[in-house]
């Protein structure tokens, strides 16, 4: 049973979104991802949040550029966390779908990452899962361990060869 919905409001979205859910696959996390649009298919969008909680969904990580709206509306109905992900998509630079999501009126809360920001709402869906499954929490650790040994192994590399040489091997 999916613990984490994944929605996003085109397939364009989808390399963002995809980001998501590789993190919860390496962890281990079931998850349902769909395309749906709030403003062109309103009536599937409802039935999608209000079945989300019947599903076994924790957490929806909601994807969407512009006016932005469908991480707002699926934390009006879900009534469990909902993680916005801002869409880079215009000539604004994501900043319009960035304060559409940020941008929520009181009792309607909406955890928002940065632009374009899927790895870090598949992680934050993950430690709120996290805070009742002693099990993900263990793993959670395990890859902030992994990522502190490979920051430490890219500086003992610096160290050896020297930014210049560091830089051709990139």
């Amino acid at each position: 049973m999916a613990k984490v919905g994944i929605v996003m409001g085109s397939d364009s979205d989808m390399p963002v979104m995809s980001k998501a859910a590789e993190i919860l696959e390496k962890l281990g996390i079931d998850y349902e991802m769909t395309i749906i649009s709030a403003h062109r298919e309103p009536d599937v969008f409802f039935e999608y949040a209000k079945s989300a909680e019947g599903k076994g969904m924790k957490v929806i990580i909601a994807g969407a550029g512009m006016a932005a709206h469908l991480p707002g509306m699926c934390a009006a109905i879900f009534p469990m966390p909902v993680i916005g992900i801002p869409m880079h998509t215009t000539s604004l630079g994501g900043r319009d779908s960035l304060y559409s999501i940020v941008q929520m009126p009181s009792g309607i809360p909406v955890a928002t990452v940065a632009i374009n920001g899927g790895m870090n709402a598949g992680l934050l869906a993950a430690k709120i899962l996290a805070t009742s499954d002693a099990e993900l929490l263990k793993k959670l650790k395990d890859y902030s361990e992994e990522m502190k040994e490979g920051v430490m192994k890219k500086d003992a590399r610096l160290q050896d060869v020297g930014y210049k040489e560091y830089m051709q091997e990139k």
